[in-house]
């Protein structure tokens, strides 16, 4: 990497740190505008020389994106004279303000604030879009977001205003936060310890309700008030959480130990708020209570064995007795008005514990344990025994024997576990399903795939599309994949993976006009405009000197595009400027 490579991706840092001061009304920030312009000067210069250092000396480690992150907000944080409280900061016996009262940060300018953390994560290498996790995740997260709004809880102007969009992290660590504007991390971690899709529904609906009741809003409100720097060194410290629980929590509790008592407070009263209506969230969107008690109970066994940063959801979630007491009495309160069991009901709770048991296999998989953890784990599932390949840890334990087998590129094991688990699971279609996507997968990698085998009828979800895209692919069918793409990104234009699968399908035709215009979508997805419109001046470029390779309405789309994304990168601009 040159030198001048490395300072810009080190001064991306300290614009991240800048920004996030934005968020604070400009009249309220007079008294620490000096220490503003200070931090933001700090923040470029370690940028900077972190940049140099490790372009000058690429025998050093280099740090990843979210630990850098880290670092700095920890230099923030801890430097004077940023660590001192203003004169007169926290001396004010102002009152609580209560949770029902409005927030003075509005919806749209919480999801700006929202869109420029999303913008880095979706830059940050341990960001992932896995179709098969995702489909799982969104099956557990849509019924929550029905419930919600079905309640009350969710309003017309915030389901339009946010995102709601769910972020994969690659990290082993237990965690998941909510961020402004309605966008959600999940750490794979997570999702391979919870036991249950009971247990996931529980924290995501939680996550959910720090959303709808705009907790966050009200909380960079009150930093606002208060301490204005805080705000950014807590939202720092959210992504740092992202990949190194133990600095990044240090930023954000660093932070609140400044504050006053009253902002303790007011976090505790959130998070007992988040649990009450995150329970009847969860509850009406058909999930079991007993998830919210398991998944109590894992937390607070952390809490006691001293965690050792494996578990950072407790840091930024804390248990005390009185959410516990709480929550026990809502689960004996739900508990009396729970029918029976049905045979039907009890099948399909057997049948989605299995699946879940796949899942969290797939997701530790994913979240690169190692060369020797994968080894381990293929060998697991070639010692299983009948009897207990049955069982839901059976079938985990093959399940992630197979993807550990195809990462290691030992496909014909892969294949062979592959088909004992199909064996295994004739009779329950959901983790059926869920294993031959996983067939599909590791055929397409051991280049053995069949494309008679894929059937765009049957193809219904999301993974299904993205995993039958990729295997015609690497068959050479890009009219196939491009037909059913452009269907897909017609009612689902967010979607970055789409367009980069479909930009492939185009340059497979030779039609490189199509793919780079395809290509620059998937950076819009992404909220990386700038990329997107040097990506579709370079789709005119194409057109000006060959300009048989587009036809009239492509070309029109093409211009079109190029001056809507042009508005957007000057209005994030002009937004930068009038932020300062």
């Amino acid at each position: 990497m040159s030198v001048d490579a490395a300072v810009a991706e080190e001064e991306i840092v300290g614009d991240v740190i800048e920004r996030t001061f934005t968020v604070m009304p400009h009249h309220k920030t007079m008294l620490i505008q000096p220490y503003l312009c200070k931090t933001h000067i700090l923040a470029c210069g370690i940028g900077k020389s972190l940049g140099r250092f490790f372009a000058l000396n690429p025998t050093r480690q280099r740090f990843p994106f979210t630990h850098r992150l880290t670092l700095l907000v920890l230099l923030l944080s801890t430097s004077a004279p940023f660590a001192q409280p203003l004169p007169g900061a926290f001396n004010s016996a102002s009152a609580l303000p209560t949770l029902g009262e409005n927030s003075q940060i509005t919806p749209a300018a919480e999801r700006r604030i929202g869109e420029r953390i999303a913008a880095s994560i979706y830059r940050d290498a341990d960001y992932m879009d896995d179709p098969v996790l995702v489909d799982y995740v969104q099956s557990i997260w849509l019924p929550l977001m029905a419930a919600a709004r079905a309640r009350g809880e969710l309003n017309a102007e915030l389901e339009e205003r946010f995102s709601w969009q769910i972020f994969l992290i690659r990290d082993r660590t237990v965690n998941a936060f909510a961020l402004p504007g309605g966008y959600f991390g999940v750490h794979l971690g997570l999702i391979s310890t919870v036991s249950s899709r009971d247990e996931l529904a529980a924290v995501l609906g939680h996550e959910l309700s720090h959303v709808t009741q705009r907790h966050i809003a009200r909380l960079i409100t009150q930093q606002s008030q208060q301490t204005p720097w805080m705000v950014g060194a807590m939202i720092l410290g959210a992504l740092a959480l992202g990949k190194n629980p133990q600095a990044g929590s240090a930023a954000i509790v660093g932070g609140q130990a400044l504050a006053a008592q009253n902002q303790l407070n007011f976090s505790r009263d959130m998070e007992r708020e988040a649990d009450r209506v995150g329970f009847g969230v969860m509850l009406d969107a058909g999930f079991e209570g007993s998830g919210v008690a398991s998944m109590f109970d894992k937390l607070q066994q952390a809490s006691r064995l001293n965690d050792n940063g494996s578990f950072p959801y407790l840091r930024t979630h804390p248990l005390n007795t009185q959410r516990i007491a709480e929550a026990q009495s809502r689960l004996q309160l739900a508990a009396q008005n729970v029918a029976p069991a049905s045979a039907a009901s009890e099948r399909e709770s057997a049948q989605a514990l299995v699946l879940h048991a796949m899942m969290a296999s797939r997701a530790r998989v994913l979240s690169d344990p190692g060369i020797d953890a994968l080894h381990t784990m293929v060998l697991e599932a070639q010692q299983g025994t009948v009897s207990d390949s049955s069982s839901a840890r059976g079938v985990a334990r093959l399940y992630a024997g197979a993807l550990a087998a195809s990462r290691l590129r030992d496909y014909p094991t892969a294949q062979r576990l592959a088909t004992k688990l199909e064996t295994q699971l004739a009779g329950n279609p959901p983790s059926l399903h869920a294993v031959r996507l996983l067939r599909l997968e590791i055929d397409t990698l051991a280049g053995t795939i069949q494309a008679s085998r894929i059937d765009w009828g049957l193809a219904t979800t999301r993974a299904d599309i993205m995993l039958a895209s990729r295997a015609l692919l690497a068959l050479g069918r890009g009219q196939e994949v491009a037909d059913r793409l452009q269907t897909l990104v017609a009612a689902h234009p967010n979607d970055a993976l789409a367009w980069q699968l479909l930009s492939q399908a185009y340059g497979l035709q030779n039609q490189r006009i199509r793919a780079v215009r395809a290509d620059a979508e998937a950076h819009v997805a992404q909220l990386e405009y700038t990329g997107a419109l040097d990506r579709l001046r370079a789709a005119q470029g194409l057109m000006r000197s060959d300009p048989s390779s587009a036809d009239f309405i492509e070309g029109s789309i093409i211009d079109a595009r190029a001056r809507q994304v042009d508005l957007l990168v000057k209005e994030q601009a002009l937004q930068d400027k009038i932020d300062r």
